[in-house]
């Protein structure tokens, strides 16, 4: 799986362990607004959607004005509130430097809105490393192909030279349907047999993994 030009990377639960803080601060959004507090399952079932789309999911019977109120409660659950860390996993950066050293592009599609993966870059310096990336503020919410395609489009690069790495069957649904090869990681919110419906080339248990399978064995030797 070396001949890929161009990797695009999920961002929650993918490369930040932040799956518990999303959950926590949906819950405790949930309660402030007095709805129903959705269960640990139902909340991690919706991470990767935009969070519009995630809140209509979760509380369908909400009034706009519940899931309006609802939306702000989160993000400042999720940005000031007492929340889990929500740190890299295991070999991100280590990850991250060998794909620059190989001359890859970069690129992150994510359910976040755009503020809030600037919030994140800026606070894991990892802007710098991604050559492009798609916000759910900026395109049709995951499992629509439109931030795959639109990516593909700006970096100009082919569907057959491109890989989605992602924890979610949304992640494995967008890559499929924009005709690019995607590889699943169970670090996050969906097990194996959920990523494997999707026919990715591959799902790997950690970031570490990943890096053999998208380098060459040279790069790993000299690390």
């Amino acid at each position: 799986m070396h001949h890929y030009k161009l990797i695009i990377f999920d961002w929650d639960g993918t490369l930040m362990d932040s799956v518990a803080r999303i959950v926590s601060s949906m819950q405790a959004a949930a309660k402030q607004c007095q709805l129903t507090i959705p269960t640990q399952e139902q909340v991690k079932d919706i991470i990767g959607l935009s969070l519009p789309k995630a809140l209509g999911v979760l509380f369908p019977k909400g009034s706009n004005d519940q899931l309006t109120n609802m939306l702000e409660q989160y993000k400042y659950q999720y940005v000031e509130g007492n929340n889990p860390p929500s740190p890299l996993f295991d070999n991100a950066l280590l990850l991250l430097d060998a794909l620059k050293g190989e001359n890859k592009l970069l690129a992150v599609a994510t359910g976040k809105a755009r503020q809030g993966l600037q919030r994140v870059f800026s606070v894991t310096d990892t802007e710098h490393y991604f050559h492009a990336s798609r916000c759910a503020d900026e395109a049709l919410s995951k499992p629509d192909p439109q931030m795959v395609l639109s990516l593909l489009e700006e970096l100009n690069v082919l569907p057959e030279h491109a890989v989605m790495i992602g924890d979610t069957s949304y992640d494995m649904e967008m890559a499929q349907s924009a005709g690019v090869d995607r590889i699943g990681i169970t670090l996050g919110v969906h097990e194996r047999d959920i990523l494997n419906r999707y026919q990715p080339r591959a799902v790997v248990d950690s970031l570490a993994e990943l890096q053999q399978l998208l380098l060459p064995v040279t790069t790993r030797n000299a690390e």
